[in-house]
């Protein structure tokens, strides 16, 4: 299985993630991807790419402009104006530079009450049907659109969340929102370039304490960021400010398959996307692609005991462990406390997806807490192959290793046989078996 593994230990901006990204292709690639996204015809936007070092590491800064600014630029030009900027999630902790994250990155505004085109001759608000339809008019696969397009949303919604407005009101200013259209189409095209098979994120570190904005001094995560942060494993670390933008979170809400720790894989290329800020540890999203069994040997079992629970409702709670793709589900009749008889519940799963199949034990029974264990698993190797039979097509299951070699149908076809020729399951077993012989 071709994986992506995303560390994120010291935040996230969606031009790291970009930049992190390209850097997975090959060099002589690397390039053309820069001179392709610039003739995308987003408007105003130029990208170039750097080549930058942070605690002697050496990857790659993407930098961003619009019509030869950057959010910068545009906060210097509104420096002698009285109108508000409102920028509620993009500001050093220390408020000398207001309207950058803690990587020197910027961010789109939001809601803006003053036009700006009238002071700057060509700075104006974009509303999320506007975006939408610069994204959809672009020249990449509508995959990349239909990313693209969403990640957008899921910004506009924790945007009106925030301020208590609808969608539809929400409005982000020329720079900023050309800016974060770059990132995400830029990683949404990489995405679809990589292709990878399952998108792994680490913990998310978000920084700690308070920003200025327009609108006073605001908690880390920032309001709309951290509406975005929901559901994924987050931690505040030990640098005070912002590390984790609005784009960067909407980003990895969209493309993680789940979070956690680096799997067992085989790394085929790594990547460094660079933040412009210097720390103590290296400033930057680091992007490893590799291979790795569609079963990890890595597994988990997860264990509840349940003495409240009807048989319907322990019925769909398996359903949605095995839809979700948990490698298998049992249950097995136990004595609880004062003796009272009750149901062991197990599901084992890849370890790498641990907590989430944990939150789906205790989302679906009325269980209070879980067990999580990590047993040493020996397995043969599998596959399916599909033969001709007396009876058509059936699916044949294989497993070998260790000198042991096994072979059986697949059971949904054996029935779907013993179903359409009135046999029983165990004729319609005998008389393949006689064939595999």
């Amino acid at each position: 299985m071709r994986v992506l593994y995303l560390d994120c230990h010291m935040g996230a901006a969606g031009d790291m993630l970009m930049a992190a990204l390209l850097e997975l292709l090959p060099e002589e690639q690397r390039e053309g991807f820069i001179e392709k996204l610039n003739a995308l015809g987003i408007p105003g936007v130029h990208a170039e790419m750097t080549r930058s070092a942070k605690c002697g590491i050496m990857g790659t800064h993407v930098s961003v402009t619009v019509n030869g600014e950057d959010e910068e630029d545009f906060h210097h030009h509104g420096e002698d104006h009285e109108h508000e900027h409102h920028h509620d999630h993009g500001h050093e902790h220390d408020h000398y530079n207001e309207g950058h994250d803690m990587h020197g990155h910027h961010h789109h505004g939001e809601s803006h009450e003053h036009d700006y085109s009238h002071d700057h001759g060509w700075h104006h608000h974009a509303s999320l049907g506007d975006i939408t339809s610069i994204i959809n008019g672009l020249d990449v696969p509508e995959s990349v659109k239909g990313r693209a397009a969403h990640v957008y949303a899921e910004i506009a919604q924790a945007e009106s969340r925030v301020h208590g407005r609808e969608v539809g009101e929400v409005h982000f200013h020329e720079v900023g929102a050309m800016d974060a259209v770059a990132d995400v189409v830029g990683v949404s095209l990489l995405l679809d370039m990589l292709a990878p098979e399952r998108v792994i994120v680490s913990p998310l570190r978000t920084g700690y304490g308070q920003v200025r904005c327009a609108h006073g001094i605001l908690p880390v995560p920032a309001p709309a960021t951290a509406l975005l942060l929901e559901g994924m494993p987050v931690f505040a670390g030990d640098i005070s400010g912002e590390m984790t933008t609005p784009t960067g979170a909407a980003l990895l809400r969209s493309i993680a398959d789940s979070y956690g720790e680096m799997p067992a894989m085989r790394m085929s290329a790594i990547g460094y996307g660079m933040g412009t800020r210097d720390f103590p540890a290296a400033n930057c999203v680091r992007a490893i692609l590799g291979e790795m069994e569609s079963e990890s040997s890595a597994v988990a079992e997860i264990f509840c005991t349940l003495d409240d629970v009807t048989a319907e409702d322990l019925g769909y709670a398996q359903e949605k462990l095995l839809e979700a793709g948990a490698l298998d589900v049992f249950t097995a009749s136990v004595g609880m406390k004062k003796g009272r008889p009750g149901t062991l519940l197990c599901c084992l799963c890849d370890y790498t997806r641990r907590e989430e199949f944990a939150e789906l034990m205790l989302r679906h029974t009325p269980t209070l807490g879980v067990r999580i264990y990590a047993p040493e698993r020996i397995k043969l190797s599998r596959r399916v192959e599909t033969v001709e039979t007396q009876f058509g097509p059936v699916r044949m299951k294989h497993a070998s290793g260790f000198g042991i070699e096994k072979c059986k149908p697949e059971y949904d076809d054996v029935a779907r046989i013993a179903s359409e020729r009135g046999m029983t399951v165990a004729e319609v077993r005998s008389k393949l078996a006689g064939e595999n012989k």
